[in-house]
């Protein structure tokens, strides 16, 4: 088992997030070691989804507002249809994701979550994946769509349901590993 100790991600989601593809990863991500937090618009408890119908709830640890991106070494996007969509309406969630963008930090997102890839406009020229209902937008944006699991481009890395957790998380850790890796040979 990888030991991310040094890692730190944060995640971005509000009310309507996709249960497994918050709670999955974050899991994974806390079981290597990695220091995981939640980002939200507000700090009340967010609530999540499964197949449309209401799951688990869970407390941002901050606001949208109080995220320094310089303290992260992953941004980690959980789709959900309700939930990127609120999300992107967000100015400071599309700053974020641009910040991390900019910083050719490790921007990881499944499902609908690439939405938010394309409203901060960091897609173009990119090969990445999604749900299927968000594959037109993706193309429109620029981005080179195909139809797998998982999909790693540079810094950004993207798969497209609930039934590839498995490989996404596998991705997000190999992708944390290497980037601690080349921290400590600069």
């Amino acid at each position: 088992m990888a030991d991310l100790s040094e890692a730190r991600v944060l995640i971005l989601a509000t009310d309507g997030f996709e249960n497994d593809e918050l709670f999955k990863p974050r899991q994974a991500l806390l079981d290597a070691g990695a220091k995981v937090t939640l980002a939200s618009i507000k700090t009340d408890p967010i609530q999540g989804e499964k197949a449309g119908e209401k799951a688990d709830s869970i407390t941002p640890d901050m606001t949208l507002d109080s995220v320094d991106t310089d303290d992260y070494d992953m941004l980690l996007l959980p789709g959900g249809v309700s939930n990127p969509d609120t999300m992107r309406m967000e100015d400071r969630a599309v700053e974020i994701i641009q910040e991390f963008a900019e910083d050719e930090k490790i921007v990881a997102a499944i499902c609908h979550a690439p939405w938010l890839l394309i409203e901060a406009d960091v897609v173009d020229g990119r090969r990445m994946t999604s749900w299927p209902s968000v594959r037109t937008d993706l193309e429109n944006a620029g981005a080179e769509v195909v139809d797998e699991q998982v999909v790693v481009d540079g810094n950004f890395i993207t798969s497209r349901k609930p039934d590839d957790i498995p490989a996404f998380n596998q991705a997000i850790i190999e992708a944390l590993e290497e980037e601690l890796a080349d921290e400590e040979v600069d």
